[in-house]
């Protein structure tokens, strides 16, 4: 974008360097660092594929802020339909649920969710991570997982960021 008074708030499509991401082109990952005072935000292609991408999805979690999990279809004729099967868990007891359609979830701020897991993608859908506070925060809880679970994950990968430690006994071990 042309260097002007505003043209700081136009972000164009600009990949990330280092290897592609596992579900599809990120379009952008933003937040105050990137846009003085902007939330932060994770908008991602997903790409087609017969079977999931992730082991298990990403683990279980709490943000310190509301966020959104926005899974949009990209069918013309049927902009409902989300062309795969895409599973969340909810709740520290793990509440299974599959969304197959155009789908907004809400998660109010320390709220367990997770895995999500995008199980099975038939066209390419659009999908849109809003976290409601100027930076990522997000505390694991891998104990909610069983040890196998655990064990096929790459947790170098998956690291608590921006939340206190008062969080860690929130979820009683398994």
């Amino acid at each position: 974008m042309a260097e002007t008074k505003y043209g700081k708030y136009f972000l164009e499509y600009n990949p990330p360097p280092g290897p592609p991401f596992i579900m599809g082109p990120i379009l952008q990952r933003m937040d105050n660092s990137t846009i003085e005072g902007s939330n932060f935000y994770f908008i991602h292609w997903v790409l087609p594929h017969e079977t999931p991408r992730m082991k298990i999805g990403h683990p279980p979690h709490i943000h310190s802020e509301a966020e959104l999990l926005i899974h949009i279809g990209t069918n013309p004729d049927d902009p409902m339909d989300l062309g795969a099967e895409v599973e969340l868990h909810m709740g520290p007891e793990l509440e299974r649920h599959v969304i197959t359609t155009t789908t907004v979830v809400f998660i109010p701020p320390n709220f367990i969710h997770a895995p999500w897991n995008p199980l099975k993608t038939e066209r390419p859908w659009i999908f849109i991570e809003i976290n409601q506070g100027l930076r990522h925060t997000e505390k694991f809880f891998p104990q909610l997982l069983t040890r196998e679970q655990r064990e096929k994950l790459d947790w170098s990968f998956w690291k608590d960021e921006g939340m206190s430690e008062g969080y860690s006994n929130m979820v009683k071990p398994q």
